[in-house]
């Protein structure tokens, strides 16, 4: 793209185009500046889209503390003020997507429930939407539906696909995999769908579609044979071949599972039999990216294979429609590109030599024409911003935290560190002001197999400028280093991979940059888990130790979620609960103060873990406060500004005052 030239840094509007952005600090103060309120903040600005003709732009915000999300739609030739103002009381629009130069696909929610009756179950009810900016009008699209495919070959229809509408940003469930999906041809003209394909069977679901709608791939767990299989559809084949099938019962096989990246991530759009597949292949421990000829049904030549990390992903070009691969995606210090497209990597240094802090620049949308695109960036000194490039000129719309000055953040810093019996450990480290060695706060969140990069992280950004270093371990298990790095985990849990964390907490401190007399320990999800456990630890090098949305009672949350026909999955749960270390079994060894937060409609770990565990806490005669966020799920888009603000004054108050002998 040549329009795009470093001379653009004069082009550069400042932070106020759309009105979108608040009035930030003048400067940096001293540690603990930002005030709770600011950090309690839900995303100011949500997503910020392009649509296909590059003549408007979608905003989803919120516009107050206590607000709900809104859509605005702003012509791209006047961004003075909105064309629309949209809303969906007494629901909230919690996605917005173009789909067409006049179309706007997505969702809302309502609470109507107080309570959670079992798994997954939601206090919410969702309802999908389009809406046609030119009729000024919203349809109900009846059932819950996502975006599959846009066919960009037919302006008319997008595929769409029955399941959840809102991601779930934290935590896995690994039996979502298994249940069935169906997939319709949504009409944009009048609303209508089609059946394309039905699931269940042998085919429950399909993986990978191409632009033109046709099923390609898919991997799929057939109980009865107690196998894995993997599929592949040619171009206008009815029928699946069969690619491979392993053992459903043997662990080394969880990798390709719980790892979600394994299998056809696209196709070479100038010869549709032409497929990348990721795997790894031969034994090797780490995840390549290869060709796939589905004429032969054959692996071809390899594309990329990273030396410490799997490819977890491919990037296509960002003009829509054209699909042509650009880069292979893997984690590092952050979630590093291999570039196959010069000139595409030419636009992204572009970008990044314009966009301050540049640290996880995307192109989030890009008009048809490529002339005009919606550019992000998030990093350790940016929560998130949005930027508009038309007519060579780069502007600012807006940030997700615009009241935070990126001179309050910390950097953060990518480390690998020994584990007692050798095995490497990434990890992040987040760097408060001032000079080491600093109070040292481990941090672990949802998984525990989820890959925990960090880029811009707003429970450590918070800790660091509190003054605390934050460590994010990547412990055995995590997916995105190898088979090796994951299998090292299994049935692990409260053992090895406990000993990693207390690894790199030693490795911290050895480097002089950790005070070995302040350091606690705080999770969520898994990472609450983990929290419980460090309460028994011996020696024991915490002060203290915070468990949110904790998993306190691992064998009585497998015992009411198994699945015994899926027989790997189900023993890696029983391992997980019943042979893993159980907080509930260990409230004598407790040496440590504790504070646990808990939302009492969280889905995914229910509430019943904080009342039961507390209530034997307290039969003990133990040390510890018990807070409970009314209201409040398990995920961070379900955390809404009071129980941020709730979770965050409860949690520094502690640390500064109860957590040991003095606080920490």
């Amino acid at each position: 793209m040549k329009h795009l030239k470093a001379t653009l840094a004069a082009a550069l509007v400042g932070a106020s185009a759309l009105g979108l952005v608040a009035a930030a600090p003048q400067s940096a103060e001293a540690q603990g500046s930002v005030p709770i309120d600011v950090w309690a903040l839900r995303d100011v600005v949500n997503a910020v889209q392009i649509s296909p003709d590059g003549k408007h732009l979608l905003v989803h915000k919120v516009e107050s503390k206590e607000g709900e999300y809104i859509l605005e739609i702003y012509d791209t030739a006047d961004l003075s003020k909105p064309l629309r103002r949209l809303n969906a009381d007494p629901m909230e629009i919690v996605s917005a997507q173009w789909v067409s130069n006049d179309v706007i696909f997505g969702a809302a929610w309502q609470v109507n429930r107080k309570t959670v009756k079992g798994p997954e179950d939601d206090v919410r009810d969702y309802k999908t939407y389009a809406y046609s900016l030119s009729a000024n009008k919203f349809s109900n699209v009846d059932g819950n539906f996502s975006i599959v495919n846009l066919l960009p070959n037919d302006p008319d229809h997008v595929l769409v696909a029955t399941g959840a509408i809102v991601a779930d940003g934290t935590g896995v469930d690994p039996y979502a995999a298994v249940r069935p999906r169906s997939y319709y041809k949504f009409d944009l003209r009048n609303g209508t769908r089609s059946l394309v394909l039905r699931g269940g069977g042998k085919i429950p679901y399909v993986s990978t579609w191409d632009d033109e709608g046709n099923p390609r791939y898919t991997e799929i767990q057939d109980l009865g044979a107690g196998k894995i299989i993997s599929y592949y559809r040619k171009p206008g084949d009815s029928d699946w071949t069969k690619l491979n099938e392993l053992d459903l019962n043997d662990p080394k096989n969880l990798y390709r599972i719980l790892g979600g990246f394994v299998g056809v991530a696209g196709f070479d759009p100038k010869d549709p039999n032409i497929g990348y597949l990721i795997d790894n292949l031969n034994g090797e421990d780490k995840a390549a990216l290869y060709e796939f000829d589905f004429t032969t049904g054959k692996v071809g030549k390899k594309l990329f294979q990273a030396e410490d990390s799997d490819v977890m992903g491919i990037q296509l070009s960002s003009i829509p429609g054209t699909s042509k691969l650009v880069a292979a995606r893997y984690p590092g210090a952050k979630m590093e590109r291999h570039w196959f497209d010069e000139e595409e990597k030419a636009l992204y240094e572009a970008l990044e030599q314009q966009i301050p802090y540049a640290w996880q620049v995307s192109i989030a949308s890009r008009s048809l024409d490529g002339k005009s695109m919606v550019v992000t960036n998030r990093g350790p000194h940016d929560p998130g911003s949005f930027w508009l490039v038309k007519d060579g000129k780069l502007a600012k719309l807006g940030s997700r935290n615009p009241l935070l000055n990126p001179d309050q953040l910390a950097d953060v810093k990518y480390i690998r560190y020994p584990a007692r019996d050798g095995l490497m450990i990434p990890g992040w480290i987040t760097i408060p002001k001032g000079k080491p060695p600093f109070p040292l706060i481990v941090q672990h969140n949802g998984g525990p197999q989820v890959n925990g990069m960090v880029g811009y992280d707003e429970w450590g950004q918070m800790l660091a400028n509190a003054g605390y270093m934050v460590f994010h371990p990547d412990q055995r298990i995590s997916v995105g280093w190898g088979q090796k790095h994951f299998d090292a985990g299994y049935g692990e849990h409260g053992g090895k991979m406990q000993d990693d964390k207390d690894d790199g907490v030693k490795y911290l401190i050895d480097q002089g940059l950790v005070d070995p007399n302040r350091v606690a320990f705080f999770g969520w999800s898994y990472g609450g888990y983990a929290a419980l456990v460090s309460l028994s630890r011996e020696p024991q090098l915490y002060q203290c130790a915070i468990a949110g949305a904790a998993v306190a009672n691992p064998e009585k949350q497998y015992l009411g979620r198994r699945n015994a026909d899926l027989k790997a999955l189900d023993e890696w749960e029983r391992r997980r609960g019943t042979i893993g270390i159980n907080p509930m079994n260990e409230i004598a060894k407790v040496n440590i103060p504790l504070l646990m937060i808990h939302g009492n409609v969280d889905r995914r770990v229910q509430y019943y873990h904080f009342k039961e565990y507390q209530k034997a806490f307290e039969a003990a005669g133990k040390t510890g406060e018990f807070v409970t966020l009314e209201g409040a799920d398990h995920f961070y888009n379900t955390l809404m500004f009071n129980h941020q603000q709730q979770l965050y004054t409860k949690m520094l108050d502690y640390l500064a005052n109860d957590c040991g002998p003095g606080g920490l």
